[in-house]
C-alpha cells in the first residue's frame, strides 16, 4: 500500500538532525527522498559509527528511506545535475548557514527559474535575521537562548542543556509541517515559496504557553523540582516523587482534583491535620513549598509506585512511572502502538530496534526504511535523468558524482 506521499519528490542537500529528520518523516510515508552527498565522503556523520557491529545510529536515524546521490556542487556539472533534479522535484532543503546557498549556486532565487512551483526549505541556527544569522549553531545553542535549561534546572542548580537534542527534534517536527504545508499550497494554488524555520525558531515554540505567562507576568516562572501553574486559589502541579526503592513516578493535577488524589493513596487526613489539604499552598512561598515537598517525600516513600501509580489511575488521576530512557524503549504502550519497531540490517546480519511512526495512518501506514550506503542510486536517479551508463562513468572519474 503506498504511503499517504507517494508521488512527492525531495531533494535535500541537508545534515544534522534538523536539516534531515523532516525529509526522513517523508520518506517513511512514501515521498520519494533524494539526498545530495559530497562525493567520496558523504555526510559527516556516517562515520560516526559507536561499533564496527552496527551502522551509526546518528546517520541511520536521522536518514532512513532517504536515496543517496552524490554530486560535486561546486562543479558547473553538478549544479546542472541539481538543476535537473530540482525541475521535476516537489521540495528542495538544504539548511547551510544564510547565503551561503546563494553563494553557491543554489539559492531560492535560482532554483525557482528551474521550477517555479517548488517549496524551498530552509533550516538555519538563529533565522534567516538578526544579529547572529550567520553564526554557526547547534541544538546546544538554541537550547540555551530558548529558555529550555532555566525549566529543567532545580531552585540552585547549574543550568545545563540536555543530552537530547530537543531543539534539532522540535525544529524538525515543525519544518516538517511547514513543508506539508507548503506543498499543499503549492498543489492548490500552483505558486512555490521559500520556507524558513530555525533551530531557535522551534525552541521557542517548544516553550508554549509558559512562554507566554513568563511575558506577560514579566518575572521568571517557579522552577525546582515541579511544575507549578495556576495561582494560589486554582493551583496546578507535575511532580516526581521516589517510592521506598527510590524508583521515580510523577502525576499532574489541578486544585479540584487534589482531595480526590490524596484520598486514592490514603494521605489525606494526614495533609489536612497539617494544613496540607489546600494545594494552593504551593504557591504561598519556598518555606512552604518545602514543608509540601517534604511531607510528600515521606509519605511516597513508605511504599511501591506501582501501588501508588496504580491507585491515582483508578482515581482518574494522570499517573505514571518515571522511565529511563532505555526502559521507555520497552514500555508496553510504546511497543503496542508500534513508535518502536525492528528493521533489517543485511549487511550486519541482524535486526535492530528504530523509531516507529509516531502517527497511525488507517489506509496508508508508514513503513520504517534503512539509511541508503553513499552514492547507492546515482545509476538510478541519473539514469531517469537520461544519463547513460558511460556517461555517469565519466562523471565518476571527474569528480562529478
Amino acid at each position: 500500500m503506498p504511503g499517504p506521499l507517494d508521488g512527492v519528490k525531495v531533494v535535500a542537500c541537508s545534515i544534522a538532525q534538523a536539516g534531515t529528520v523532516p525529509y526522513s518523516l517523508m520518506a517513511d510515508l512514501g515521498a520519494e527522498v533524494i539526498k545530495v552527498e559530497v562525493p567520496g565522503t558523504g555526510d559527516g556523520s556516517r562515520r560516526t559509527a559507536e561499533t564496527s557491529e552496527w551502522p551509526s545510529s546518528y546517520f541511520e536515524t536521522n536518514n532512513r528511506g532517504v536515496k543517496s546521490v552524490t554530486l560535486n556542487l561546486k562543479s558547473s556539472k553538478g549544479r546542472e545535475i541539481l538543476h535537473q533534479l530540482v525541475s521535476t522535484a516537489d521540495v528542495f532543503g538544504q539548511n547551510f548557514r544564510p547565503g551561503a546557498a546563494e553563494k553557491n549556486g543554489f539559492g531560492y532565487e535560482e532554483l525557482k527559474k528551474h521550477n517555479p512551483k517548488l517549496v524551498y526549505v530552509s533550516v538555519s541556527g538563529y533565522g534567516p535575521k538578526g544579529p547572529h544569522a550567520s553564526l554557526p549553531a547547534t541544538d546546544a545553542m538554541a537550547q540555551g537562548i530558548g529558555g529550555i535549561t532555566e525549566v529543567f534546572a532545580g531552585t540552585g542548580d547549574r543550568a545545563t542543556t540536555g543530552i537530547a537534542s530537543v531543539a534539532d527534534e522540535t525544529c524538525a517536527m515543525v519544518t516538517f509541517g511547514a513543508i506539508v504545508t507548503g506543498l499543499y499550497c503549492a498543489k492548490s494554488t500552483g505558486i512555490g515559496q521559500r520556507i524558513d524555520t530555525s533551530l531557535l525558531g522551534g525552541q521557542i515554540r517548544l516553550m508554549g504557553w509558559t512562554l507566554t505567562n513568563v511575558m506577560w507576568r514579566d518575572e521568571p516562572p517557579i522552577t525546582g523540582r515541579a511544575r507549578i501553574t495556576g495561582s494560589r486559589r486554582q493551583a496546578g502541579i507535575s511532580a516526581t516523587f521516589e517510592d521506598s526503592d527510590g524508583q521515580p513516578f510523577v502525576f499532574q493535577l489541578g486544585g479540584r482534583q487534589w482531595e480526590v488524589a490524596m484520598r486514592a493513596v490514603g494521605f489525606y487526613e494526614e495533609l489536612k491535620s497539617e494544613g496540607l489539604d489546600d494545594l494552593g499552598i504551593i504557591h504561598e512561598s519556598d518555606e512552604e513549598r518545602a514543608r509540601f515537598f517534604a511531607k510528600l517525600d515521606a509519605l511516597f516513600a513508605l511504599d511501591k509506585r506501582d501501588r501508588w501509580v496504580e491507585a491515582l489511575r483508578n482515581a482518574d488521576i494522570v499517573a505514571a512511572p518515571v522511565n529511563t530512557m532505555l526502559e521507555s524503549s520497552k514500555d508496553p504502550d510504546v511497543l503496542a502502538n508500534g513508535y518502536i519497531t525492528e528493521v533489517d540490517y543485511p549487511d550486519f546480519d541482524k535486526k535492530l530496534k528504530v523509531h516507529g511512526a509516531p502517527w497511525q495512518f488507517s489506509e496508508t501506514p508508514a513503513k520504517a526504511g534503512r539509511a541508503p550506503s553513499l552514492g547507492e542510486h546515482n545509476d538510478e536517479v541519473l539514469g531517469r535523468l537520461g544519463y547513460g551508463a558511460e556517461e555517469i562513468s565519466s562523471l565518476e572519474s571527474e569528480g562529478v558524482v
